[in-house]
């Protein structure tokens, strides 16, 4: 059911990034193309990884796409998971647990300590399903991020 994508699966997890992205109301957001998402997981230096979810009959209908992480407190490093999706039409398959169970078997084989990933607060069936798999919120931290002007603004400050 799970397996680890290859550069044959680049448009199916393109396309799949787009139902996510317009599922999360932000498809106006992304400017990934083909062509950087080959890069990424299968460039030179990848420094992302992909799983895709299958059908018995070999359809791909969801994926993951997850990089490492650090932890300076436990001096290990983790995964931290930036999608997770499966197709509407097969979820409840066991597709989404398949595929957050491969990733923690990495973790556990490669000794990593922290599997982790973010959840839009709106996303309650989401949300209940990590829970129903033991996964806690982590609601004493609040995620930041720069892009765009901001962060060409501080790009281009140079050090103080």
């Amino acid at each position: 059911m799970i397996r680890t994508a290859t550069p044959a699966d680049v448009p199916v997890l393109f396309a799949m990034i787009r139902d996510l992205a317009e599922y999360e109301k932000s498809l106006h957001e992304v400017r990934t193309t083909p062509e950087q998402l080959r890069e990424a997981l299968f460039g030179d230096h990848p420094a992302a990884f992909a799983h895709i979810a299958e059908t018995e009959s070999g359809e791909a209908v969801g994926f993951s796409i997850w990089f490492l992480n650090f932890s300076t407190w436990r001096g290990v490093h983790g995964i931290y998971l930036e999608d997770l999706y499966v197709r509407p039409e097969v979820r409840g398959g066991g597709h989404g647990k398949a595929l957050l169970a491969e990733l923690a078997r990495i973790c556990v084989d490669r000794g990593y300590e922290r599997l982790e990933w973010s959840v839009l607060n709106w996303n309650k069936p989401s949300i209940d399903f990590y829970e129903s798999l033991g996964a806690r919120p982590q609601d004493e931290w609040t995620v930041y991020r720069l892009t765009d002007g901001a962060l060409a603004e501080l790009g281009g400050a140079g050090a103080p």
